[in-house]
């Protein structure tokens, strides 16, 4: 397993599936003062998370919130975990929230793993949103296409930092809108990141390779 590492200035990837565990998707931490989680991976790895974030300096009594990016259970599984021995709150598009908290379209089948549901605290809805911790503004878009509550997250640090997650899709699964993945993925590409932190496939920079990256999935739709 490799370490986790500092992406940039107070942004950190714990976990995915070559620094956690094979199921996970790569989870990220912002440094707001309070600490934010994007995804939380597939909960076979919790421990080894908790770990990766003291290993980096940080005290994990400090979580406040999970950004849960889609209902997939390599994003989702850990919610419960963190929500539980930490309090934290867990932060879901309206669309998917049924899925986070009843368990329906994770899936978890193709992992084999059961997935425990977990209540979502905070639902966004509409389009846009911002939540702010400390100094840090979180923007957020609703992305649908590979879930329909799909969501990606942009911070301002000093660069763009953009939370992808699963831009490379699928966009077969039950669920899945390929029109609306059209959209979404243009969207992500006109706010123009200098660094774009992926869901599994790694950290693209600079601004060209970001774009590169994006459109390389949108010329396939």
């Amino acid at each position: 397993m490799n370490q986790s590492f500092c992406v940039y200035n107070n942004v950190f990837q714990i976990g995915g599936s070559d620094i956690s565990h094979p199921a996970d998707c790569a989870v990220y931490l912002i440094d707001c003062g309070d600490l934010v989680l994007i995804d939380s991976g597939a909960g076979l790895s919790f421990d080894h998370l908790i770990k990766n974030i003291q290993t980096l300096g940080f005290n994990p009594e400090k979580l406040v919130a999970i950004i849960a990016t889609h209902r997939h259970i390599d994003h989702i599984g850990a919610l419960w975990q963190f929500r539980e021995k930490y309090g934290v709150q867990i932060i879901a598009h309206e669309l998917d929230t049924e899925g986070i908290e009843k368990g329906i379209r994770t899936a978890a089948q193709f992992y084999d793993i059961e997935y425990r549901p977990c209540q979502v605290d905070i639902e966004l809805t509409g389009n846009n949103n911002m939540l702010k911790y400390g100094e840090y503004e979180l923007n957020i878009l609703h992305v649908p296409g590979h879930t329909a509550g799909g969501i990606a997250v942009y911070v301002d640090i000093g660069k763009r930092i953009l939370f992808g997650q699963d831009i490379h899709g699928p966009y077969s699964l039950p669920g899945a809108d390929k029109q609306k993945a059209k959209q979404s993925l243009q969207k992500l590409i006109d706010i123009q990141a200098d660094i774009l932190c992926e869901g599994h496939f790694g950290i693209y920079q600079p601004k060209e390779k970001v774009n590169e990256y994006i459109n390389s999935y949108l010329g396939r739709l």
